[in-house]
């Protein structure tokens, strides 16, 4: 079985595909600490980043007795090419 993708287009103005919404689920998606890693900054500079970004997926889960909260982050390609390039003030 072979997956067929529809053409993606974007608008100039938007980070978000005119075409199928179900493509940004199929891109590549950062953790924390690749990301990190990629771009040689500290796990917490990162989660400090794309924490209220808009278009990363958060996945959170509540404080019991035994256990802390915490929130899981995974960065869609596209959202991390959009912060790094306003680190460097092209956008």
């Amino acid at each position: 079985m072979e997956l067929q993708q529809e053409p993606m287009i974007v608008s100039p103005h938007s980070d978000q595909p005119q075409g199928s919404m179900g493509l940004a689920a199929l891109e590549r998606h950062y953790t924390v600490s690749e990301l990190a890693k990629l771009w040689l900054f500290s796990e917490n500079t990162i989660r400090r980043l794309f924490t209220k970004e808009p278009g990363v997926v958060k996945i959170a889960h509540q404080q019991t007795r035994q256990k802390r909260a915490y929130t899981t982050l995974r960065i869609p390609e596209r959202i991390a090419a959009r912060v790094h390039r306003r680190l460097q003030g092209l956008a």
